[in-house]
């Protein structure tokens, strides 16, 4: 039984139940629709979502603002038509009063449409699109992680303060990875010698590798969640271009879900994020030890922004009376984010993005030998997407 299973018996042997078939909701119940992506490469993101989820879930007791939490599961592997498609049905079958669970962002953005007809809130616990935080900014939908942009132009104002003249950009095609390549230009102002956009799955990156060493840039930027991104760092290291040429990365593409599979090849680069496991305060401390009892394993941001989700959506809910039916209460109430968030002070942009700071990470191992990150800086305090003035919602 590998660590997910062991993670996953272990909180059903604990008797946490919320997770029910939609037969057993209960009048009165919070009934949640979790989608999100279980199954291929990309499913360590979504188990990690979906774990997040269920901790915090299990710490409030199993309800979320004194009411019953019922959480209904699907698996959208990886693909807009089947996420869709999963949404459809809960909203038509389930009744479900939130979705969340996403990490895709043309996933997200094939979603909104109609969750926006049937009035139903979209609480993302990761994919943050610019088009969601700009022109198409949703009453119905939250960005609880970030805005797309925001890690990598953290680590683009990085690499500016540490003098790289000649940079390499690489993201996989799709909505995500345009906004990230986007993002580091933002405040990166040096040469972009290559902007690379690779196939959404692509897990041999021979030709990239040498087309890369033949730039010879100063520093290559990579954006490459799940799979992708374990392959990459893995091939990049043997090709011999580790410690030859400085590799960067947001956050995701370096995170505990991942860093167990990539091996020291990760060992020392530098990353950006808005959460790490070390951020000192009483919540985070006591959900990374919880993460790590429930499931036998290090959390990552996408089980933080899951558990973050989970601890917002609990604090609209009371703030309303369980009064579900009352959208414009409970968009306000999600608004306000009153709740302790594990990122320490939260708020909302009027866009329903975050405005939160940006850290400046590195990988190690810890006292145990296991790969994580340590904070060595903040890049950004209080920092707003820029797509927030073009919405007027």
């Amino acid at each position: 039984m590998n660590s997910v299973s062991r993670g996953v018996a272990a909180i059903l042997a604990a008797g946490f139940a919320c997770f029910a078939s939609p037969l057993s909701a209960q009048t009165g119940d919070v009934k949640v629709g979790m989608i999100t992506t279980l199954s291929g490469p990309g499913s360590g993101l979504g188990i990690d979502v979906r774990d997040g989820f269920a901790l915090a879930l299990k710490d409030l007791g199993g309800t979320l603002g004194g009411l019953k939490a019922t959480v209904i599961e699907g698996d959208d592997q990886q693909k807009p038509d089947i996420a869709k498609q999963i949404a459809d049905r809960m909203v038509e079958r389930d009744d479900v009063d939130v979705v969340t669970g996403i990490i895709w962002s043309n996933l997200a953005l094939a979603l909104m449409p109609s969750l926006e007809r049937a009035e139903v809130f979209f609480l993302s616990p990761n994919a943050g699109p610019s088009q969601l935080a700009g022109k198409q900014c949703n009453p119905f939908f939250f960005g609880v992680a970030y805005q797309n942009d925001g890690q990598h132009e953290a680590m683009g104002q990085h690499m500016q303060s540490q003098g790289i003249k000649r940079a390499y950009l690489m993201a996989p095609n799709y909505p995500a990875g345009k906004d990230a390549l986007t993002g580091v230009k933002r405040f990166f102002k040096g040469e972009v010698v290559g902007e690379v956009y690779t196939a959404v799955g692509q897990l041999d990156y021979a030709a990239e590798l040498a087309q890369l060493r033949a730039a010879a840039p100063d520093g290559v930027y990579i954006f490459y969640p799940g799979g992708m991104g374990i392959n990459f760092v893995k091939q990049f290291e043997q090709a011999g271009l580790k410690g030859k040429i400085p590799l960067f990365g947001p956050g995701f593409s370096f995170s505990e879900d991942s860093l167990p599979a990539i091996g020291d090849a990760a060992l020392g680069v530098m990353n950006t994020a808005q959460w790490s496991g070390d951020i000192d305060n009483p919540q985070n401390r006591k959900f990374v030890q919880g993460f790590e009892a429930a499931y036998n394993r290090l959390p990552s941001v996408y089980a933080a922004q899951a558990y973050d989700t989970a601890l917002l959506l609990d604090s609209a809910v009371r703030k309303v009376g369980g009064n579900l039916a009352d959208k414009d209460a409970l968009r306000a109430a999600l608004k306000a984010a009153d709740f302790q968030s594990i990122r320490g002070d939260f708020k909302f942009n009027a866009n329903h993005f975050p405005i939160q700071d940006y850290y400046l990470r590195e990988v190690v191992k810890d006292d145990e030998g296991r790969l994580t990150n340590l904070i060595r800086g903040t890049v950004f305090e209080d920092h707003a997407d820029p797509y927030a003035a073009e919405c007027r919602m």
